[in-house]
């Protein structure tokens, strides 16, 4: 388990490398439109739940066999597996256009088992706090910030609704969208598997995320 100083709002973009999980992989460039097109193929709907049920659900949401991961969103979901989905589909994608070559043991440790917090690809994922954010430290995925106002649309972005983190944190695991300026005030957009409906959309005030 890991624990590092709390954050406000944590975006995490995707843009340079692969190399703890793929050393013999170098990815150069920005790959936040190839989430945007992810986002876009995934289902709307669903029903949020975290149940063990919903776990079971994702697992089999992403399905590994013959080297290969496929994706077939099932529900209820929940935020970080959601998202968590929609990474996967990023790197099949860059798979399928030759930008990105992993062994098959890389392949394997991004399989969604029962992980505890913390513990591989998923559990870093899954965990409370900036868990993600470490996950991508860890690879050097990107850059790790706590200014929305740098956030990209595709960025990945753990958001946080008190300044309590871990146990006892109010968080959500959202790809951001986007802002938007309305007559009561500034508005975060973004995807993720939403309370009580599922995958989709979601817009909050800005002023509502500690």
């Amino acid at each position: 388990m890991f624990t590092y100083a709390p954050v406000n709002k944590l975006c995490v973009s995707i843009l340079t490398t692969f190399i703890a999980i793929a050393p013999q992989f170098s990815f150069a460039g920005d790959c936040n439109d190839l989430v945007l097109e992810q986002v876009k193929e995934m289902p709307k709907g669903g029903r949020y739940s975290v149940s063990h049920f919903a776990k079971i659900r994702l697992q089999s949401s992403a399905h590994f066999e013959s080297g290969k991961f496929f994706i077939i969103p099932a529900g209820p979901s929940f935020c970080s597996g959601a998202t968590y989905l929609v990474f996967i589909r990023t790197i099949e994608a860059l798979r399928e256009r030759g930008q990105l070559r992993l062994d098959y043991g890389a392949l394997e440790r991004l399989i969604i088992r029962d992980q505890r917090d913390g513990e591989g690809v998923w559990g870093r994922w899954n965990a409370n706090g900036p868990g993600t954010a470490r996950l991508f430290h860890e690879l050097r995925l990107g850059r790790n910030f706590d200014n929305i106002d740098q956030a990209k649309p595709g960025d990945f972005m753990k958001i946080f609704w008190s300044r309590q983190v871990g146990r006892n944190e109010h968080g959500h695991s959202t790809i951001f969208l986007g802002m938007e300026n309305r007559p009561d005030g500034q508005y975060v957009r973004y995807w993720s598997s939403n309370i009580p409906s599922g995958y989709g959309e979601k817009s909050v005030p800005r002023s509502k995320i500690a």
